[in-house]
């Protein structure tokens, strides 16, 4: 039996790229979901620091369009602020999700920009229970 936690991951879909959180919670894999979308932005994404919290507030009908309008919210807040982030605290409660996300300025010469991502999609978007962990996963348009 693999034992090994993998937090997050990418994974190919034609033209673009998905991405996907697990965790022992919907919050966490959330939250794990929004580390995969980053790690594609910024090659150096082990890097970023964690000096200044943003918040996010987003808000949906149901669990897989509330992971999309998050990672796009994201999106949006980092281009907005000009912050890259590498951590995130998720609160959901019932149709709402609040959050702080962690980061610091983007600075070219020590953060290696990585893909562009434009949005994230409802393509293979799903957020569900599998055995211990929860998955929230979708593509994002690259």
């Amino acid at each position: 039996m693999n034992t090994r936690f993998i937090p997050y991951e990418t994974f190919e879909h034609g033209a673009d790229i998905g991405v996907r959180g697990r965790g022992r919670t919907p919050e966490e894999a959330f939250a794990n979901g929004a580390r995969a979308l980053f790690s594609l932005m910024v090659e150096s994404f082990e890097d970023v620091r964690t000096e200044h919290s943003v918040p996010v507030e987003v808000s949906a009908e149901t669990p897989e369009e509330l992971f999309v309008m998050w990672l796009n919210r994201l999106i949006t807040v980092s281009d907005l602020e000009g912050m890259v982030f590498r951590d995130f605290e998720v609160h959901i409660s019932g149709e709402s999700l609040t959050a702080r996300a962690l980061g610091e300025p983007l600075d070219p010469e020590r953060h290696r920009l990585g893909v562009e991502v434009k949005g994230a999609t409802f393509t293979l978007a799903r957020v569900e229970k599998e055995g211990d962990l929860w998955i929230a996963q979708c593509v994002v348009d690259v």
